[in-house]
């Protein structure tokens, strides 16, 4: 039997109810006097919907979440973006100074963000640069995990900023390992681009298994702020418990709702492919550019690439007005900068401007 992720949860929390807000009690009514809100709307609200609070995990975005990830309602919790997300789990299994997180760099970096802001110590176990790309080594992830009392382990994939995809029997090895030890979190955020199974799968066989999913990246609502969290039924009303009384705005969860709809839902699933199309065409583009050194594969909306001079190419693209983003500061990321795929007519702008500084233009 799969242990129970309940284990892993701050003791100090045990029995914790969070805030009970006017909007968890589910009541009927048709005059409704309990959350101290006016009882008519603003001059700007023109359909009066704003003056109430919110449903704190609203139903129906719960459902239409869980059909498109693949899970039920009652294992996904819906907050403002991956973010709030990665914040819960921390505060939630995390003891300030007690426990430990453990990191894959270069990723993402609201992972160490939110452990540190919360006094919780950062572990790293490096990803390896190779020829093919970045890859991650599990082994030492377990053995690091085992032996540093890590209660959280954080895994991106496809990475961020790196692109790599990670091996999915991989992390159900390291899962089973850390049963009862810690909390496997996979972030795919940028899932919808890699073409292969999520880690959702896992759930089933791994209660010790979380996985992260958000709207802001494929489905083009970064500004509505959606995001979720998947895990074992029994974890997800702990993170509830210890989440904000109203996490989403109302116009956010009417816009997330229209989204996930089946039209949506197929616009969104071609306007993906359309991206790992260009993709494809960027990279080749700007691994023939000489003043390239690699291209890293991707699974994701982006590129990583190492420039032989990244000052000089970013300074050309912004003259161009294309903006992406530098990570010469992120250690073991000297002279790379992360470009965004865009359009097919954004793409050729960037491959002109790379081969501009080839010609000295």
């Amino acid at each position: 039997m799969p242990s129970d992720p309940l284990a892993l949860v701050r003791s100090d929390l045990a029995g914790f109810s969070g805030y009970s807000s006017a909007r968890t009690a589910k009541l009927d009514g048709d005059i409704w006097l309990n959350a101290n809100e006016l009882s008519w709307p603003n001059v700007v609200d023109v359909e009066g919907t704003l003056r109430r609070y919110p449903d704190p995990q609203p139903e129906r975005l719960r459902a239409a979440l869980a059909r498109r990830y693949g899970c039920s309602p009652s294992q996904l919790l819906v907050g403002r973006g991956s973010d709030e997300a990665i914040d819960l789990l921390v505060r939630a299994l995390c003891r300030p100074g007690g426990d430990t997180v453990l990191v894959t760099p270069p990723t993402f970096g609201m992972y160490a963000v939110c452990a540190r802001l919360h006094g919780t110590r950062v572990v790293e176990v490096a990803l390896s640069d190779g020829a093919d790309g970045f890859s991650c080594d599990f082994e030492a992830i377990a053995q690091v995990a085992q032996t540093q009392g890590v209660k959280l382990v954080f895994l991106c994939s496809p990475g961020n900023p790196t692109g790599n995809l990670l091996p999915l029997d991989a992390v159900e090895t390291l899962a089973r390992t850390l049963a009862g030890r810690a909390l496997v979190v996979v972030d795919e955020a940028y899932g919808e681009f890699s073409q292969s199974p999520s880690a959702v799968s896992l759930l089933a066989r791994h209660r010790n298994v979380a996985v992260l999913r958000t709207l802001s990246k494929a489905h083009a609502l970064a500004g509505a702020r959606i995001g979720s969290v998947i895990a074992d039924a029994a974890l997800i009303t702990v993170l509830q418990r210890c989440q904000a009384p109203y996490p989403l705005p109302t116009p956010c969860i009417d816009v997330a709702c229209r989204a996930l709809e089946s039209s949506a839902c197929a616009a969104t699933d071609a306007d993906v492919a359309s991206v790992i199309v260009e993709r494809e065409r960027l990279g080749a583009a700007l691994q023939a550019a000489t003043e390239i050194r690699q291209v890293y594969p991707s699974r994701s909306n982006f590129l990583l690439v190492r420039f032989h001079d990244a000052q000089a190419a970013l300074e050309r693209l912004l003259s161009a007005g294309i903006v992406v983003r530098d990570q010469r500061a992120t250690p073991g990321l000297e002279n790379a900068l992360r470009i965004t795929v865009g359009s097919h007519a954004q793409n050729n702008r960037v491959i002109d401007v790379i081969d501009s500084l080839e010609m000295g233009a």
